[in-house]
């Protein structure tokens, strides 16, 4: 312990190095990952009409990835912080993928249920994983920026998904159609990098060769001495964090914030094809400059989370302003490209909370009880996924208008980003957990 405190901290060029060396991996698995689960938003409209789903078959299925997804989250999790992070990313990789493929070439609703459920249940642990694993490599005080580097795949993965998707569905290879190959191509690429994991992460500072000795006794120590900080104040076990008030309301926040962005990227390309008179290929490939915002604010809001140190704000803030963009949006009258530009705005803000949301649960908890708490968060935060692309398909199909569903998710922001702004700050939480 004296020779740990003895260590100079890791220098600007020790992190920079982590940072060339693993967030551009594991931005590319966010990519492929988000894009597996997203990609279904781009093949609705032809698939749909193909296969006669309803928007209320289209919203259950679609939603459904959201409990299988549930089921895993904490185990996932826990699995990733007690053994091998990346032989479990690599395995997940290579599930989820397997199952996209198997998602264009159903047939029935029930097979496409099945699918959903099971890329669900394949994808669980890799996003709380992640978070888990840059903890044993970033210190508390780069987290928000190393996460803005992960979570940025997801803006990304939509911005050029959606155009590459339109293009795929132009296909018919083999006598099917476009839309059955932007699942299996988009499927192919998981299991690629599925492979390359096993022998690409490593899973702690102390076994990276790609360091010198002395940068992985730095970086180990100074990760270890924020873990005594931590048990200092207090030892919280896992089975307490899981009690935590706050834990529990984060938990609730992501479920709003989940239930309207879900379903905001799922209905975006039919939002926009109905607000305008753009084709089908058209109205996809324009879905993706909402996206595209998002490449700015996400770095915009965890620099400037990380130069403060304040997270809660920059967590909230965002999801009010995106209650009211979208709310915009449904104002009678404007000209397409007005409304264009509140779906822009919504997608900027909606990219902006998450990487100073995801620092909350683990500034104040220790290692064990951090990947449960996050376990728990991202479970029944997902759980929003399911009911919000549910519920929206369930209104259309009685016949709502898109105004009322979009009122509909607005509010869901808006109460997440309230909920949020009455957590307690981690200090309060580490003496009163």
């Amino acid at each position: 312990m004296t020779a740990a405190k003895s260590l100079s901290p890791p220098s600007n060029e020790t992190r920079a190095k982590l940072r060339r060396r693993l967030l551009p991996f594991v931005f590319l698995l966010y990519i492929t990952s988000y894009l597996d689960r997203a990609n279904v938003a781009f093949a609705k409209m032809p698939m749909s009409a193909d296969l006669g789903f309803s928007e209320a078959v289209f919203g259950f299925g679609a939603g459904i990835f959201f409990i299988g997804y549930m089921l895993f989250g904490i185990p996932g999790a826990m699995l990733i912080e007690r053994s091998s992070a990346s032989r479990w990313i690599a395995r997940m990789l290579i599930a989820w993928g397997c199952c996209t493929v198997f998602c264009g070439l159903v047939k029935t609703p029930m097979q496409f249920n099945i699918c959903r459920f099971v890329l669900g249940c394949a994808e669980a642990g890799f996003f709380p994983g992640v978070i888990v694993y840059f903890s044993h490599w970033f210190a508390k005080k780069e987290r928000a920026r190393a996460m803005a580097g992960f979570i940025i795949g997801i803006p990304v993965a939509l911005a050029l998904g959606a155009p590459f998707s339109a293009l795929i569905l132009r296909l018919h290879w083999l006598g099917l159609p476009g839309w059955r190959w932007v699942f299996i191509l988009q499927g192919v690429a998981p299991v690629i990098l599925g492979v390359i994991t096993f022998f690409y992460l490593t899973d702690h500072p102390r076994q990276a060769k790609w360091l010198t000795e002395q940068e992985r006794e730095q970086i180990a120590a100074e990760l270890e001495q924020e873990t005594r900080e931590k048990d200092a104040v207090e030892t919280i076990t896992p089975w307490q964090a899981l009690r935590m008030r706050a834990v529990l309301t984060l938990a609730v926040a992501l479920c709003l914030a989940n239930l309207g962005g879900y379903a905001f990227i799922l209905w975006l390309p039919t939002i926009i094809r109905n607000k305008s008179t753009l084709s089908v290929g058209m109205a996809t490939a324009c879905s993706a400059l909402p996206f595209a915002t998002g490449l700015f604010s996400v770095r915009l809001a965890a620099r400037s989370s990380d130069r403060t140190g304040e997270r809660r704000l920059h967590a909230a803030v965002p999801l009010l302003l995106m209650a009211g963009f979208f709310t915009m949006s449904t104002v009678p009258g404007q000209p397409f490209a007005l409304v264009l530009v509140w779906l822009c705005l919504t997608g900027a803000a909606g990219y902006a909370w998450p990487p100073p949301f995801w620092v909350l649960p683990t500034t104040a908890l220790t290692k064990s009880a951090a990947a449960a708490s996050i376990g728990l968060i991202n479970v029944i935060g997902n759980l929003g996924g399911f009911i919000g692309p549910a519920v929206v398909g369930r209104l259309l199909s009685l016949q709502y208008s898109y105004t009322v569903a979009i009122v509909f998710l607005s509010v869901s922001f808006l109460l997440a980003g309230v909920l949020i702004l009455t957590t307690r700050s981690p200090r309060r939480l580490r003496s009163n957990g």
